[in-house]
């Protein structure tokens, strides 16, 4: 399954339900849609999508070949294919749900909290910074799209 910002989007839905089930954040649920757009775009910092790699891989064979000398099937070539390749190994391969992690798990769940702390459409939080961190990484690691 090729990832995207959609694939974002469900992991930002994915854990909006788990925080108000959890009882970790409590919103207006007629925000929820403007909620999970604001969250699958920060979550974007800490994950590459397969879109992302591609648009990334793409850039290195118009830098390497001069961009007159790239083939229309370009993401067909072997110079992109090894620049996707090069691209993915510097995530060391670590992925969940198809979505690369830019950063550790433990900078995502810090960067999520505080985000969750200054989101303007969440009204409130509960748990301690470390309660909410543990739980973030805990959810986070149980994402599939295919169950999402």
């Amino acid at each position: 399954m090729k990832t995207d910002f959609e694939t974002l989007k469900m992991l930002a839905a994915y854990m909006i339900n788990h925080l108000k089930d959890g009882n970790v954040i409590d919103f207006d649920v007629e925000k929820r849609v403007e909620l999970i757009e604001s969250m699958a775009t920060e979550f974007g910092v800490s994950f590459a999508t397969d879109e992302d790699i591609k648009d990334q891989a793409i850039e290195e064979v118009e830098e390497k070949m001069g961009y007159e000398n790239v083939p229309d099937d370009i993401t067909e070539s072997e110079i992109f294919n090894h620049a996707r390749k090069e691209i993915v190994k510097s995530f060391s391969g670590e992925n969940i749900g198809g979505l690369y992690l830019v950063e550790s798990l433990h900078k995502t769940s810090v960067r999520m909290t505080d985000y969750l702390m200054k989101c303007d459409i969440i009204d409130d939080v509960f748990g301690s910074d470390d309660e909410i961190q543990s739980f973030l990484i805990s959810k986070i690691r149980g994402f599939s799209p295919k169950r999402a």
